[in-house]
């Protein structure tokens, strides 16, 4: 059960991060937890795909932070071109 809570707060941690770098606030802690969980899962795809070197705790925490930042830019990108 810790585990899920930890999973959940990170979550919200990295979305936070990421809707920082973005769009320059967070989203709410809900908002914010689903876009650090899409983010893991696309930062996760990345990891696979590209060359990289990415190890750790920290280099995962890193990778879900760009994974979020991607979603962000691909849903501002999507809302901009209606």
């Amino acid at each position: 059960m810790m585990d899920l809570v930890w999973f959940l707060l990170i979550g919200a941690v990295v979305g936070w991060l990421a809707g920082l770098m973005v769009e320059g606030q967070g989203k709410g802690f809900l908002v914010n937890m689903v876009v650090g969980i899409l983010g893991a899962i696309i930062g996760g795809y990345l990891t696979g795909v590209l060359p990289s070197g990415v190890s750790g705790t920290l280099g995962r925490l890193g990778m879900a932070v760009l994974g979020a930042v991607v979603l962000l830019a691909i849903i501002r990108l999507l809302r901009n071109s209606k």
